[in-house]
């Protein structure tokens, strides 16, 4: 189970509220004036005094018992979180349920979440009628990607009496995933040019953005970069702006696989590009209606959207290798130079330098593999739009 950080002058009382119970302030304040009483009471051998020392012990000895009792009927289900992406935040539904015949009153639920997702915050909740549920809905940010597993939610009340803090947990597994960024490209010469040189279906794609009759898919607005051969200008004429054909692409069987180095050691900021990267490809492909996989070395080859982003959001570098590489030609994304020289014929590349090696011993492949060399001062969207180069 997840515990929270706890400062050490204060596990003592978070032991005694999660066995028994601790005092709060009024409770030490009480205690302190039935001592005195005590004390004065054995000096003047007053029975009123011991009467009145009597009575607060009492008291506090019901006000130690009750706020168990008050959270024992309380259960808690949690709802399924919904999948999110780096930067929005986690909705959190929480369902509190009251067995009992009475409301249960001042209560805090406090959700034990990962401590790499933050402290956790305790809500307040005012009151729990009889035999009725309370949905507690809460928004939690999130800054990196990864698949989140908690299982412990706390209660904790000082009811009816506010002299002792009790609190208690309650099993209610959960499990959030945050996928990574994906970088909206608009083209991508990595994957536009894949496979070009060793297969036919290249040709017919080239014939298709030749021609200019018989294959136009739909019109669509003029977006810059566009040749201006695929205008219609008809159309254009007809609406008072440029409209552009979007033309049938031969692809053929021609497979795309992006493949992440995930199990070699990276630097952890390279590897976090790398994985966006993979995810911006990998939609990128899928958007231009490419048969397109990816493929770590811990889950093979995956082809369906959401297991392609639960994979990169779950995948870390160093992880034990499961599934050897493909034979393919594929789109390699590593940091280490000397995987270069040993791609099936008609891969590409996307290589994050280390930053210890330096000049021309960086890269070693074969020259007639193009890809992309990353900079680290340089926005990672652009690179992916930039032309390749040959190593």
């Amino acid at each position: 189970m997840n515990t929270p950080v706890i400062r050490n002058d204060r596990q003592i009382t978070y032991w005694l509220e999660t066995h028994f119970c601790a005092p709060a302030y009024s409770g030490w304040l009480l205690g302190s004036l039935a001592l005195f009483f005590f004390g004065a009471a054995s000096n003047t051998m007053a029975g009123w005094l011991y009467v009145i020392s009597g009575v607060i012990l009492a008291i506090l000895g019901v006000a130690a018992v009750l706020p168990a009792r008050s959270l024992k009927p309380l259960q808690i289900h949690r709802r399924p979180i919904e999948p999110i992406t780096v930067g929005d935040r986690l909705t959190i539904e929480l369902a509190i349920e009251n067995q009992a015949n009475q409301p249960k009153t001042l209560l805090q639920i406090l959700d034990i979440l990962p401590y790499v997702l933050g402290q956790p915050v305790p809500h307040p909740i005012e009151v729990i009628p009889a035999q009725s549920i309370h949905l507690y809905t809460y928004y939690h940010p999130t800054q990196r990607r990864g698949v989140y597993r908690w299982n412990e939610v706390e209660l904790r009340t000082a009811a009816p009496l506010g002299l002792f803090w009790c609190r208690r947990s309650r099993i209610a597994k959960a499990t959030a995933i945050v996928y990574p960024t994906v970088l909206p490209l608009n083209t991508c010469p990595l994957v536009d040019r894949m496979g070009q040189e060793q297969s036919p279906q290249f040709y017919d794609s080239r014939r298709s953005q030749m021609a200019t009759e018989g294959i136009t898919r739909t019109l669509r607005p003029y977006r810059h970069g566009d040749s201006t051969r695929l205008i219609h200008w008809r159309t254009s004429a007809r609406y008072g702006e440029l409209r552009v054909r979007e033309l049938e692409v031969s692809t053929g069987s021609q497979e795309i696989i992006i493949s992440l180095d995930s199990a070699a050691p990276w630097q952890e900021s390279d590897f976090e590009q790398a994985v966006i990267a993979a995810a911006s490809l990998y939609f990128y492909a899928t958007k231009r209606l490419l048969n397109v996989k990816l493929w770590t070395a811990g889950m093979g080859e995956v082809s369906s959207n959401r297991g392609v982003l639960e994979g990169l959001a779950a995948v870390n570098a160093g992880e034990d290798p499961a599934f050897d590489l493909p034979g393919a030609p594929l789109i390699w994304l590593t940091q280490n130079p000397q995987s270069l020289s040993s791609l099936p014929p008609g891969s590409r590349w996307v290589l994050w330098s280390p930053e210890s090696v330096l000049g021309d011993e960086k890269i070693v492949s074969k020259p007639e593999f193009p890809g992309l060399d990353i900079s680290r001062d340089r926005p990672l969207e652009l690179q992916l739009q930039s032309p390749l180069s040959r190593v």
